[in-house]
């Protein structure tokens, strides 16, 4: 099944093989750079069948840092399109995530610390669901009233309109890893006493908004994602019994397919890793909650890819550090389990 075509709506994948979005810290004012061409590129022309771009900040302080990717203005449009063209003439589907990091944004690159940016040093004041730092040494957010929550949904609807002109065909909306949308969800993070806050109905009430207004622009054509964070790792947090339920929600207003992590929402989660360790929650998710689901978290070898397949606990495998260790690793995949997977004409002699 690794090597079956995978149809989300009228987009048809080559495999069930796909780069899960990974940061580069690399950009400039928002814009992708040549960096991001050679990165994406890569993993293209390495035989995935789905490439989704980093986390695109859906206005500028929604960046985690002042060198991340953005989808807010029209020059990152054109920028992003030089990629999404290339993707696409070597048969994989261009996908972005678009995303605003919330309570965890302004901060420096992983290599350089991760450390909060000053106002001077081009940093910002984050903005999150409630005013409560993500660590003792974060500053603490501006909570967000109606007004700027209003903004927040119009700025995803706005973004996924640029993803549209700039040639993706999937869209990914945000909601894990403790950014904007996931610390609404969990009341770890969520603390408000107004129609956001307290229940699960209104906890989740963003994300449905968000994901109404961008299934509104998002051709109908075309596949729509939400990536969620199963469960906080923490007492008291988000779990997978709320991911499930919020899955069902989520079917009916017309996302197709939930990209399946965890974690990132607080410092003091005790996450339990090994191989595969987050594919259980997708198996839950995709049984219980009738929908598609993306399985991402340790999984590197063909055989255990083909085997999450085989076994319906996913329909769709993402690949994130074993993709940047090999980017051809669709192909090695490929002839391990003996499945044929044309090469580029200029590769063809190495396979």
């Amino acid at each position: 099944m690794l090597f079956e075509p995978l149809a989300l709506r009228d987009v048809r994948l080559r495999n069930r093989i796909g780069v899960s979005p990974m940061c580069q810290y690399s950009a400039v004012d928002g814009l992708p750079q040549d960096w991001h061409f050679a990165h994406l590129g890569a993993r293209a022309t390495g035989g995935a069948g789905l490439v989704i771009a980093e986390a695109s900040a859906v206005e500028p302080i929604g960046r985690i840092s002042p060198f991340d990717t953005g989808l807010w203005n029209d020059a990152q449009v054109e920028a992003w399109s030089r990629i999404t063209r290339f993707i696409a003439s070597q048969g994989a589907v261009a996908g972005v995530q678009l995303a605003h990091a919330g309570r965890k944004a302004s901060v420096d690159a992983p290599w350089r610390g991760g450390k909060p940016v000053p106002a001077e040093q081009g940093g910002w004041t984050p903005v999150a669901v409630s005013a409560l730092a993500y660590s003792a040494s974060s500053p603490v957010p501006d909570a967000l009233d109606a007004d700027g929550i209003a903004g927040i949904v119009q700025a995803f609807s706005a973004s996924a309109d640029r993803a549209l002109a700039a040639g993706f065909e999937l869209v990914e909306i945000h909601a894990a890893h403790g950014y904007l949308l996931h610390g609404f969800l969990s009341p770890l993070a969520n603390t408000r006493d107004d129609a956001w806050g307290g229940s699960f109905a209104n906890r989740v009430r963003i994300v449905l908004d968000v994901v109404r207004a961008v299934r509104a622009r998002w051709p109908e054509r075309l596949p729509l994602s939400v990536r969620l964070s199963a469960t906080d790792w923490a007492d008291g947090g988000w779990d997978v019994e709320q991911s499930i339920e919020l899955a069902r929600l989520l079917r009916g207003e017309g996302v197709d397919i939930v990209d399946v992590s965890s974690g990132g929402l607080v410092p003091t989660q005790k996450i339990v890793t090994g191989p595969g360790y987050q594919v259980p929650f997708a198996a839950r998710i995709r049984n219980e909650a009738g929908i598609a689901t993306a399985a991402v978290g340790l999984v590197t070898e063909p055989a255990q890819a083909q085997a999450i397949l085989d076994a319906g606990q996913a329909d769709l495998v993402l690949l994130g550090r074993e993709l940047l260790r090999d980017p051809s690793w669709p192909r090695r995949a490929a002839h391990a389990l003996g499945a044929p997977l044309d090469a580029p004409p200029q590769y063809a002699r190495a396979w």
